[in-house]
């Protein structure tokens, strides 16, 4: 099975990795020389313009405007290459951890699209059906309760946990048209968690989250020993921020966007006092939810999340990681996915600020240059 933690083997040509997102379109280009991963060039476009919406709003833009803007960034970019990849939004897939026998794999591999008709609900034959085994624990949890003596006793049918994601065809259509029309040789696709795994995480065994936060909506995964146990998507993003800043304040949505992203949560800020107290009530209720969870994921397998990755546009902006140590108790770091590229020194600051919104461009990249299509 892929682990989607894996580095890289071989020397490859340069490739670009595409996010295209509600609110913006993110490329990163890459190459590999002498053992190293090189950034050669990144860029975002608001999509807000093209849908006649201010910059940072969500939008749902036909495909021949998108094309016009993904070929507008690779030129504003200075794209060099045509090789790449393009994550696939999590709203467009369907994603669930079922509980199988624990059988060879290629038993597994006939028993897989059975099962998993219970939990998607189209056809199978109209979708693009992928699954992996959820590594076991290898020590027995504190948490696990002792056996009854006459339990023991009665033989158990061993299970795996085996996550199970699936693509409608027709999405997957739609990216493909996308790619050729704007010139590419982007023919490979991967959900957007599995990049973003690859971009920011290490091969720690211990749980930990993933708090995406994009302009409409917020993405948890809980992973371990790079599988995902648990995910969760919550209908508030960082545009409900300018919203209420915009409404609260009576100043328009360019200004609110604008207020927030130079004040955020920073609260030594003189002259912001209200947009910090506005920019935490939307992030308390994400966070709230984060640790309902957390909490669940606490309740089913008896585990702790060890640290909590933030990443997408929301998390670049002031303060956020602070509020959100104070609320979930847990540690928290913004991602940092550039840290896995060689850069100019520098770019090294902007790169940090930056990074968590290039998770997902920059980890489709990586599964192209290591030969993953």
């Amino acid at each position: 099975m892929w682990n989607p933690l894996n580095l890289f083997k071989n020397e490859s040509q340069s490739v670009i990795g595409i996010d295209i997102g509600s609110s913006a379109i993110k490329v990163v280009q890459i190459r590999k020389k002498g053992g190293k991963v090189i950034l050669e060039t990144y860029g975002a476009l608001a999509l807000g313009p093209y849908a006649n919406v201010p910059v940072g709003k969500a939008t749902n833009l036909p495909i021949a405007k998108l094309v016009v803007a993904l070929t507008d960034i690779m030129k504003e970019a200075k794209v060099t290459t045509k090789r790449g990849g393009v994550a696939i939004p999590f709203r467009a897939s369907l994603m669930s951890v079922i509980e199988m026998p624990d059988v060879p794999d290629k038993q597994l591999a006939t028993m897989v699209p059975l099962e998993a008709r219970k939990y998607i609900p189209v056809p199978i034959s109209e979708v693009s059906l992928d699954w992996s085994i959820i590594p076991k624990d290898q020590i027995k949890s504190e948490h696990t309760p002792e056996e009854d003596e006459s339990v023991k006793s009665i033989p158990k049918i061993s299970k795996k946990e085996v996550l199970v994601v699936a693509i409608h065809n027709d999405t997957i259509a739609e990216y493909q048209n996308i790619v050729k029309q704007a010139g590419l040789d982007a023919n490979f696709f991967e959900i957007e968690i599995f990049s973003t795994m690859r971009s920011v995480l290490d091969q720690n065994p211990e749980p930990v989250m993933i708090l995406d936060i994009g302009a409409a909506t917020t993405k948890l995964y809980i992973v371990e020993r790079g599988g995902i146990r648990l995910s969760h998507t919550i209908n508030r993003g960082s545009q409900d921020i300018t919203s209420t800043i915009s409404t609260s304040l009576g100043v328009s949505i360019e200004q609110a966007e604008i207020m927030k992203r130079s004040i955020g949560y920073n609260k030594t800020a003189t002259d912001g006092k209200d947009v910090v107290s506005l920019v935490a009530l939307t992030l308390d209720f994400i966070f709230s939810e984060a640790r309902r969870v957390m909490f669940t994921y606490q309740q089913k397998y008896g585990k702790n999340v060890s640290r909590i990755y933030l990443v997408g546009g929301g998390a670049a902006m002031k303060g956020v990681t602070e509020i959100a140590k104070a609320n979930l108790q847990t540690e928290v770091v913004a991602g940092d996915p550039f840290a896995k590229v060689e850069a100019p020194a520098f770019l090294t600051d902007i790169l940090k600020v930056n990074g968590p919104e290039f998770a997902v461009a920059l980890g489709i990249a990586l599964r192209r240059l290591q030969g993953g299509e």
